[in-house]
């Protein structure tokens, strides 16, 4: 594990490992405190974020090394330096790299060429660090992820492809519900098919939410406008309308089944405030959890025992 761009690119048994690695974090974090001591995070943010900041800035810390956070306007890259030069330089600098980023390409330009690892945390396609956090919450919830079924019912963006894929890698199924022109890009759902066929389970999509949530172990949801669509906001709303997660088709899910969002949540929208503030909502324990599988993906790139 060179980088962390896909988790497509991940085998299920580095999922294995750096949810096991991430609940020991979470359980021991002093055992921990040294792990990247002296090791410095380079955080490049072409997006804002409340999650991704501190988690990644206070985990980085909490392993005893440094985060430093670079916008756009902090680094030559938004005044049009090349990111091959970017890379070049930083990777003399520092002893890994985080981009949250609009571009997806960037973030594998980055990782081509410079020579530290690179963490993607957020780009328009995928968002890999919070699909791994959740497969690694729905563990603690159920004590396991095989044989389990995630629904998500939404626009077909980043946070549908690395849930995909982090279902298929678990051992979930995974089912999309969308409406017709927001369905997951076509080229990621055949590298997500090709994961689920290897894993042996489902991949379903679906213009029916009732269908989609039928028997999951979870249902989540996402914005219906992500940063950068604030201009589409007045189409989605009327786009997506009939797709909120409500009490009622909560109710259609496996007794035991929880909500998950990865935040932030606009109730009333993609999410009713009852189910997003009732009791099978476990969106808090999501953002915690942030932190620590963050923490153990640093460790398996930047540690001392991957040195």
């Amino acid at each position: 594990m060179k980088h962390l761009i896909s988790i497509h690119d991940l085998s299920a048994a580095q999922v294995a490992d750096l949810i096991d690695l991430g609940r020991a974090v979470k359980a021991s974090p002093a055992q921990y405190r040294d792990a990247c001591r002296g090791k410095s995070l380079a955080m490049i943010f072409q997006k804002s974020s409340t999650r991704t900041r501190v988690s990644f800035e206070v985990g980085i810390h909490q392993l005893g090394g440094m985060g430093m956070f670079l916008s756009a306007r902090d680094i030559q890259l938004g005044r049009g330096e090349p990111i091959s030069d970017t890379a070049k330089v930083l990777s003399r600098y520092v002893d890994g790299v985080m981009a949250r980023t609009y571009a997806h390409q960037d973030v594998i330009d980055l990782a081509n060429y410079g020579t530290v690892p690179v963490i993607n945390g957020l780009t328009d396609l995928l968002h890999p660090c919070q699909a791994l956090c959740d497969v690694m919450t729905v563990h603690e919830v159920f004590g396991k992820t095989e044989g389990l079924k995630l629904a998500y019912v939404g626009d077909g963006n980043n946070m549908a492809h690395s849930l995909m894929f982090a279902c298929a890698k678990a051992g979930m199924d995974f089912a999309c519900a969308s409406p017709e022109g927001y369905w997951m890009d076509r080229d990621v759902v055949a590298l997500g098919e090709a994961d689920a066929q290897a894993a042996g389970t489902r991949i379903i999509e679906t213009t029916s939410p009732e269908e989609a949530v039928a028997g999951a172990h979870v249902v989540y949801t996402d914005v219906w406008a992500s940063m950068g669509q604030e201009d589409e906001q007045v189409k989605r709303v009327a786009d997506f309308q009939g797709f909120e997660v409500t009490e009622a088709l909560m109710d259609r899910a496996d007794r035991a089944a929880v909500f998950m969002h990865c935040l932030p949540a606009h109730r009333g929208e993609e999410v009713s405030a009852d189910v997003c503030d009732g009791p099978r909502s476990i969106i808090y324990d999501q953002a915690e959890n942030r932190l620590h599988i963050q923490k153990a993906v640093m460790i398996r790139l930047m540690g001392h025992e991957a040195a």
